[in-house]
C-alpha cells in the first residue's frame, strides 16, 4: 500500500520511511505543504493513506487536511505532531484526521493504526485476506496456504496484497509497479515478473493469472 509521509525533519521522515517499508507499506516522502498537494494531485488515487505532520516550513498540516476533506478526498489521514495535549488531539480529529499521534511515537504503533485505518477504510473488521486457499496476515505480510504456513519478502507481500483487494480485477504491471516503488525510485524492467514467479513458487502456478497484454489477477476460487 502506498503511503504519502508530509514531515519536513528529514531524519524523521527518512525513519519513517524505513519502518513502513519494513511493515509492508511503500511510502513516499514529501517535505512541504506544497510537495505534498502535487503528490497528490497527480497520484490518481494511488495512495491509501496520509501521515501528516502538523508544523511544516510552508504552513500547518492541518491547511492541507482542510483541503482535502473539503475536496471530498477521504482516504485516511494520521496527523503527527510535537504537540499532544489533549485539547491539540482534539482539535486535529475535529478538523478531519482519522488518527492522532504526538512525537516521539513507535513506530510499530504507527504501522499497526496505519492498518486499522485502512481496513476501516476498506469495511473489513479483521486484519487478514482471504481467497482461494489462503489467509494472508496484513500485520505479519505472513499466511497460511491450504494449512501450511508461508513466509513471504516485504514486496512479495505488497504485490499479493494488492492483487487480493479485489481478486477479480486485473492489475496492470504499472500499477503493480506503483505499489512496489516509490516516485523516487528506479523501477527495474522485470521487477514484477520476478516477484509473480515467486509467488506462484509459494502458492502454485495457477494462483495468480497472466491476462496477456493487460497485466495479473488472482484465479477464480475453487471449489475445493
Amino acid at each position: 500500500m502506498r503511503i504519502l509521509v508530509i514531515e519536513d525533519d528529514p531524519v524523521l521522515a527518512n525513519g519513517l520511511g524505513v519502518g513502513l517499508r519494513l511493515a509492508g507499506f511503500s511510502p513516499e516522502a514529501v517535505g512541504c505543504l506544497g510537495d505534498a498537494r502535487a503528490a497528490l494531485a497527480g497520484d490518481g488515487g494511488a495512495f491509501g493513506a496520509v501521515v501528516l505532520d502538523i508544523g511544516l516550513p510552508d504552513g500547518e498540516g492541518t491547511d492541507l487536511l482542510a483541503q482535502m476533506r473539503a475536496a471530498g478526498d477521504r482516504r485516511p489521514v494520521l496527523l503527527l505532531s510535537a504537540r499532544d495535549r489533549v485539547a491539540d488531539r482534539i482539535a486535529g480529529l475535529d478538523q478531519g484526521a482519522d488518527d492522532y499521534m504526538g512525537k516521539p511515537f513507535d513506530l510499530d504503533e504507527l504501522a499497526a493504526r496505519l492498518r486499522a485505518l485502512l481496513r476501516r477504510n476498506e469495511g473489513r473488521a479483521r486484519p487478514v485476506l482471504e481467497w482461494n486457499g489462503l489467509i494472508a496476515r496484513l500485520d505479519t505480510m505472513t499466511g497460511d496456504f491450504r494449512g501450511a504456513p508461508v513466509k513471504f519478502s516485504p514486496r512479495e507481500f505488497v504485490l499479493l496484497h494488492h492483487l487480493m483487494e479485489r481478486p477479480g480485477a486485473i492489475r496492470s504491471k504499472a500499477e503493480l509497479e506503483e505499489r512496489l516503488y516509490g516516485w523516487n525510485e528506479e523501477v527495474e524492467s522485470n521487477t514484477v515478473e520476478v516477484h509473480v514467479h515467486k509467488l506462484r513458487a509459494k502458492l502454485g502456478a495457477g494462483f495468480i493469472e497472466t491476462v496477456r497484454g493487460m497485466g495479473y489477477r488472482l484465479a477464480a476460487e475453487s471449489g475445493g
